[in-house]
Order: C-alpha cells, then sequence, then structure tokens
C-alpha cells in the first residue's frame, strides 16, 4: 500500500482529516505551501508522519511529491485554484485524486478530465468528503423507492458557523450562476424559496447550485434535480473574512449537528421523502475523505470521475459516524 498524501493539511479541514487518517492506520504524508512549514512540521510531529512543501503551480515539484503516493487528498480551497493543476499532476503521475470541494467548477473539470484519467488509469473523486457524500448517499436511498422516479428537490441544512477556508471559498464562487437540472440539461433557474421538513417542521430553504446537480444525476440518472440550503446561527459571514476564527470548536461542532432532506417524484405524481441526520459537517467531511481514502488506497477505485456514492454505494454516508438516513 503506497501513502496518502494530503494537500492543504495546515488548514481546518485539512489537520483534522490528516488526525483520522493517521488514527486509521493510513501512511499519511502531509502537504502544502512553503508559507505553512511550521504548521505542517508541527502536525506531522503531532501525528507521526512526513511532510512535503510545494506549489500547486510547480508540476514537477508536484510529480515529485507524488513519486511514493498511490492517493492525492486535496483539502485546499479555493478548489477553483487548486483542482485543475492537482487533477493534471495526478493524471500525470497515476496517481488517485481525492478532494472535499463544494464548487461546481471542480466537478464540471472533472468530467471534462474523465477520458484522460481512464486511460491513465487514474480516479477523479471530487467531493470524497462532505456534502456529497452526505446528499449523495440520501438520494440514492430514496430513489429507490420509487419506482419511476423523474425529479429529485434536495436541500442542505448547515449549522454551526464555517470555516474561514470554507467562506473565503464561498466567497469566490458567490457570482456562480443559479442553476438547476431541467430534462438532463443544467439551465438557470429564478431564486424561487420552498420549505423542507428536516426532522423538525418546515424550514425555508433558498435555492444554491450545488454540485450535487452533477453527481446525484450521475448516481441516479434522475433528469430533474434542484439543490437548496437551510441556514441556522446566522447567515453567511461578512465582513473581513480573514479575521475569522479557524473554524468552529469542538464544542460548537458538537452542538450543531447537520441535516439534509429530500423529495423524490415518480412518473405519477407520487412524492417520497427522506432525511438524513449526522455529525457537523466538519466533522462528517474530515473521518468521510479520510474513511474514502483508505479504501481508495486499499483497492477500491475505477478508473475516471466517480462520485462516493457510485463508487461505495448507497449506504456510504451511514457507515460514518453517527450519520441515520430516516424516511417520512
Amino acid at each position: 500500500m503506497k501513502k496518502l498524501l494530503i494537500y492543504g493539511a495546515a488548514g481546518y479541514t485539512g489537520r483534522m482529516a490528516a488526525t483520522n487518517a493517521r488514527a486509521a492506520g493510513v501512511d499519511v504524508v502531509v502537504a502544502g505551501r512553503a508559507k505553512d512549514e511550521a504548521k505542517l512540521a508541527a502536525l506531522a510531529a503531532e501525528i507521526g508522519a512526513e511532510y512535503r512543501l510545494f506549489a500547486v503551480d510547480d508540476l514537477a515539484a508536484v510529480r515529485a511529491a507524488l513519486s511514493d503516493v498511490g492517493v492525492l487528498l486535496n483539502t485546499a480551497g479555493p478548489f477553483m485554484r487548486t483542482a485543475e493543476p492537482l487533477m493534471q499532476a495526478s493524471i500525470a503521475s497515476e496517481v488517485h485524486y481525492l478532494d472535499i470541494a463544494a464548487e461546481l467548477d471542480s466537478y464540471q473539470l472533472a468530467e471534462k478530465l474523465d477520458e484522460a484519467a481512464t486511460a491513465a488509469g487514474v480516479m477523479l473523486l471530487p467531493g470524497s468528503g462532505g456534502s456529497v457524500a452526505m446528499l449523495g448517499s440520501l438520494a440514492a436511498h430514496a430513489v429507490k423507492r420509487v419506482t419511476k422516479p423523474v425529479g429529485i428537490n434536495i436541500a442542505m441544512h448547515v449549522a454551526g458557523g464555517f470555516s474561514r477556508g470554507s467562506a473565503v471559498s464561498a466567497s469566490e464562487n458567490l457570482n456562480t450562476a443559479l442553476l438547476h437540472r431541467i430534462n438532463g440539461q443544467l439551465v438557470d433557474r429564478s431564486a424561487d424559496v420552498r420549505d423542507f421538513d428536516f426532522g423538525n417542521g418546515p424550514a425555508t430553504s433558498f435555492p444554491v447550485t450545488l454540485p450535487d446537480l452533477i453527481t446525484i444525476w450521475r448516481d441516479t440518472a434522475v433528469a430533474n434535480i434542484a439543490t437548496y440550503v437551510y441556514l441556522t446561527d446566522g447567515a453567511f459571514p461578512e465582513g473581513d473574512l480573514a479575521a475569522m476564527p479557524d473554524g468552529p470548536t469542538l464544542d460548537q461542532r458538537e452542538a450543531n449537528r447537520y441535516h439534509a432532506a429530500v423529495e423524490v417524484t415518480g412518473d405519477d405524481s407520487s412524492v417520497v421523502r427522506s432525511v438524513l441526520d449526522t455529525v457537523n459537517g466538519y466533522t462528517f467531511t474530515t473521518i468521510a475523505a479520510a474513511e474514502a481514502a483508505r479504501r481508495v488506497l486499499s483497492g477500491e477505485a475505477r478508473p475516471g470521475f466517480q462520485t462516493p456514492a457510485g463508487l461505495f454505494g448507497a449506504g456510504f454516508a451511514e457507515t460514518i459516524a453517527d450519520t441515520s438516513i430516516v424516511d417520512l
């Protein structure tokens, strides 16, 4: 078994993912930019790993860092800056690529690079942890309850605040077009709100463009998909994002669980509803990404662009921490 290299390990989610992977017995290399050397050296000493320094735009340095690596887990957002060079380097180095991106661009890039990755025998698994793993499992579960599903409306309940990295990534993607999938195509949509029941009655949720418009479609072949989000504990952070705390504290994470709700419509206009309940999103993401990387290192991989639910099965999310799905 080769090593797992986690790029962006000096960041909030990267540190937790590295710690989880080491706890699972994975041979980890933590990596990042030269300016983060002190943080990476401290983390490496803490968890018993080695560290490497390189910039994502230095292809020769990236390939050298990947020479003894089997899987690259990219936790360095904004992914609009890091996904493409690291995907390209992974394909060139014949290393499987994973990330935790919540940005549509990364998934459209994976679609674009699917053929090259397949030819190289390399897997591209964006969203190996986080909302894509959660919503993918929930949608795949609910779709099985409908004979001929024709539409999916799905929403994520985000609670407990944002990490600084997530806030910066999201702020740089605020101008992304508001999209949904109609008859298999991504098209513009209006900003219509709707209620979802996450387990405590109706909650007004807002339309957003999530990568699940791509991943759920690939997994289920349902041609009509809309994605929403419900935020509690205040709106999206404003002001100087660089001055934000690194991320939610352990107490804050433990006090704020995440939920997701899905409605699947059949061709007979019948509707089924299911709800996912899980730990805080940052806890889930860093456990799921580490587990996905461990499983890929162990041989669970397919060349080309894959999704967590498609690769590991609809029950993947329910194997992570305290996660459950209930049918309403």
